[in-house]
Parts: C-alpha cells; sequence; structure tokens
C-alpha cells in the first residue's frame, strides 16, 4: 500500500494559476516530479511583465473586473476621473488667487486676520452642509443622477468664487464664504450620490472593493492634477487674463465631463420619473424599456432648468403628491377622502384623490414598501386617465403583469426611491344604523 502512494505523489503534477476571476485565471507555473526522487521540476509560464501590470491594473479596478461591475462602470469612471482632473488642475489657480486675497506674502498682512478669516469661511461651509444635509438629505438618493451633476456644478461656482474673491478686496469675507457654502453642498451631495452609485454598479456584492479601488483612481488623479495644476499657476503666475481664459476652458471640459459621465448611467432602481417612463410606455404598447432606454429620456437637470413642457407625458409624475398631510386638504378633497367608506380602498393601504390634474396620496401608516409602490403607480395611471373607476379597472387587470415584465428585464421593484414620507394617516370604517 505504501509503495502505490509513493508512485502515486511521483506522478502528482501541480499547476499555479493567478487572477482574482474563476474565469480569467491565467497558469504561471507547473510543478513536477524529476527523476530524483527528491527534486522537482518548475517551469514558469507567462511573460513576468504582462503578470506585474495585471497585478497593478487590479490595484486600481474591482477583483473579478469587468465581471463584478455593470457595463456603465468603465465609461462613467472615465469621465468621472476626467472631471476630477480638471477640477485638481483649478484647484490649484483657485487656491492661489485665495491665499494671494488672504496676504500670503505681504509684510502687511498678520497671521491672525487670515487665521479669522480662513475659519470663517470654514464654519460657513459645515453650517451649510448641515442645512443643505436637513433639506434635500432625502431626495440624493433618489435623483441620484441630477444631484450628482448639481454637485459639480456646485463645486464649479465655488471655486469660481475663490478665484474673483482678489478682485474685490471689500467684499473679501462674503464672497469667500459664498464659495465655502457651495463647496459644502457639493460636499454632501456627492459622498450621498456616491454611495447610491457604488450600490448600483456592485454585481457581486463588492461595494466596498469598488469603493476602495475608486479611492485608488482619485488618488492617481489628485497627483496628477496637482502637478499639472502647479505648473499652470507658475507658468500663469501675473497674467490675469491667461489664468481666466484657463480656469474657464477646464471649467467648460468640467461640466461636459460631468454631463457625459451622468449619462452613461443605466440605472436599474425605480424612482418617481423612471417609474412614470416605464409605466407609460407599458399603457402604451404593453412593452417594456430597458435601463439604458429609460436612461435616455430621465432628465439629469432640474426641471425647471428643462424646456420640455409640464403637459409632456415624460413628466406626468410631477402630477402625482405622494405622502400628502390629511390635515392640508381643501374642503372637497376632505369631502372625498371620507366618502371611500365600502369603496375599493376600504382594505387598502393608500387613498387616491385626484383634483384638478394633480393626483395625491394619503399613504397608510401600516404601508409597506410594497404598497407604497402600488399607490404611486396607481397615481400614474389615475393622472393619465383622470378616471377613478378606469384606474381601478386597469390595475386589476394589469399591475401584476406590468411588475412581472419589469423585473424580468432586471428592474428592482423592492422599493420607490422618492423624498421620505413624513405623513401617513389611519382610516377606519364606521357602520350607520
Amino acid at each position: 500500500m505504501e509503495e502505490e502512494i509513493d508512485k502515486v505523489k511521483s506522478q502528482m503534477v501541480v499547476e499555479e494559476w493567478s487572477g482574482t476571476s474563476s474565469n480569467k485565471l491565467s497558469l504561471t507555473a507547473v510543478i513536477s516530479p524529476s527523476s530524483s526522487p527528491l527534486s522537482f521540476t518548475l517551469k514558469r509560464h507567462g511573460n513576468r511583465f504582462k503578470l506585474f501590470s495585471r497585478r497593478f491594473l487590479e490595484a486600481f479596478v474591482p477583483e473579478g473586473f469587468p465581471s463584478s461591475v455593470t457595463p456603465d462602470y468603465i465609461p462613467f469612471q472615465t469621465w468621472d476621473l476626467l472631471q476630477g482632473l480638471s477640477t485638481y488642475i483649478r484647484t490649484m489657480l483657485s487656491t492661489q488667487a485665495l491665499l494671494s486675497a488672504i496676504g500670503v506674502g505681504e509684510k502687511s498682512a498678520t497671521v491672525i486676520g487670515a487665521t479669522f478669516q480662513w475659519f470663517l469661511r470654514d464654519l460657513t461651509g459645515m453650517l451649510g452642509g448641515v442645512m443643505f444635509t436637513f433639506y434635500q438629505g432625502s431626495n440624493l438618493d433618489s435623483n441620484a443622477k441630477m444631484w450628482r451633476l448639481v454637485a459639480d456644478l456646485m463645486n464649479d461656482l465655488g471655486m469660481l468664487m475663490d478665484l474673483v474673491s482678489p478682485l474685490f478686496p471689500s467684499a473679501f469675507i462674503f464672497i469667500v464664504c459664498i464659495g465655502s457654502l457651495s463647496r459644502s453642498f457639493t460636499g454632501v451631495a456627492s459622498g450621498a450620490t456616491r454611495a447610491a452609485l457604488t450600490q448600483h454598479f456592485a454585481l457581486q456584492n463588492n461595494a466596498a472593493d469598488i469603493s476602495a479601488k475608486e479611492g485608488s483612481q482619485e488618488t492617481v488623479a489628485t497627483m496628477i492634477g496637482m502637478a499639472l495644476g502647479m505648473l499652470l499657476a507658475h507658468i500663469t503666475m501675473g497674467h490675469s487674463t491667461i489664468i481666466w481664459l484657463s480656469f474657464l476652458s477646464l471649467t467648460i471640459f468640467h461640466m461636459y465631463a460631468n454631463y457625459k459621465a451622468v449619462r452613461c448611467l443605466n440605472l436599474t432602481t425605480l424612482n418617481c420619473e423612471r417609474s412614470s417612463i416605464l409605466l407609460l410606455h407599458f399603457m402604451e404598447s404593453g412593452g417594456v424599456l430597458s435601463s439604458k432606454e429609460v436612461s435616455a429620456l430621465e432628465h439629469v437637470l432640474p426641471l425647471w432648468m428643462s424646456s420640455w413642457s409640464s403637459k409632456n407625458t415624460k413628466s406626468l409624475y410631477t402630477r402625482v403628491r405622494l405622502g400628502v398631510r390629511v390635515s392640508s386638504l381643501n374642503t372637497l378633497e376632505m369631502k372625498e377622502l371620507l366618502g371611500y367608506a365600502g369603496s375599493e380602498y376600504e382594505k387598502g393601504k393608500y387613498l387616491l384623490l385626484e383634483n384638478k390634474g394633480i393626483v395625491s396620496i394619503v399613504v397608510h401608516k401600516d404601508s409597506s414598501s410594497g404598497d407604497v409602490m402600488k399607490g404611486f403607480m396607481h397615481a400614474l395611471v389615475m393622472a393619465n386617465l383622470l378616471d377613478d373607476k378606469k384606474s381601478q379597472m386597469w390595475m386589476n387587470k394589469h399591475y401584476q403583469d406590468f411588475i412581472f415584465k419589469i423585473q424580468s428585464c432586471g428592474w428592482k421593484t423592492e422599493r420607490l426611491l422618492s423624498s421620505s414620507i413624513v405623513w401617513r394617516a389611519n382610516w377606519t370604517h364606521k357602520k350607520i344604523n
């Protein structure tokens, strides 16, 4: 028996494979027995430079790339890094102007004066960040694309204020505080939306890995941007016209790169606008749009900046009010609300009220995320048909089929991404003798 085991051992061949994904492994070495009993043969495969370059690349891309991320990860990150690079270059120009305005390099400047100005600037930014989170925190997840773009636009405004500050010495404090306030919005909005996008990119529960690798990418972009920025600041020093031309050119490119990055995203979560686009297309054709098709139709800028008419079917969701406060309803709506006893809403978890084309949703205090989703879809149907009975008939006949079809196309229907529902209600039905 021992002789047979030794014979098997002597014939054993061990292969070494390298790679972070099971379908992307490459053979690097083969260990096999040699003629001598106590020796072996090691044969290496592959190019060492190629192996090193692959290992180096793995420090900047998620494990298992590209199968571990969504297809829109590469174009988004490409444009995102380009816009980040332009930001770091412009930061050197704006910081140089800001330090000059504070008085760095001048004998008349005092340390306490410069310190106080810097402190006031940072304090304004901190307070602005808290206030922005208070008023818009719940909207960031539901409108990740829009707020991602708005965040970078606010950052552009902040750097512009720093660059302008030396031109108006009497209003210096006010200008730099406005700039700090703008950047505080950027920090909150960018951080919150980035978390939502990271979850979108993660196909293998690897959000932490994606976030870490993004940090490595940004570090490299920062170092390159700082080096180029210092070079540009040195070349343009004392030439205000060239500084402004450089800053404005980089800002235009930054805005373009941000727009292209946001447009690359094909989110599969359902917010109010994407739900509206999907449902209306289904009602018209019976088909379901893909995330890429919906992405081409949805807004990435606030509606007030769009030239689209409010009557456009893609903007139907603007006629729906989710989670209205019962005590804020007018007399007509209140009578309609109390008249729902014994109706199809008796056992439901939401109530719909239509008035002049605007549909209000009263959410039950015990409603689940699925109830909120159904209530919002029902409100869209009612806003489109403007008929309570027809909308109810459509929901009874088509809603489950609609949900099944969009799930089959990869849409996530667990919850509706919307603003926080603060006001809810409870209703009971009294029998009148």
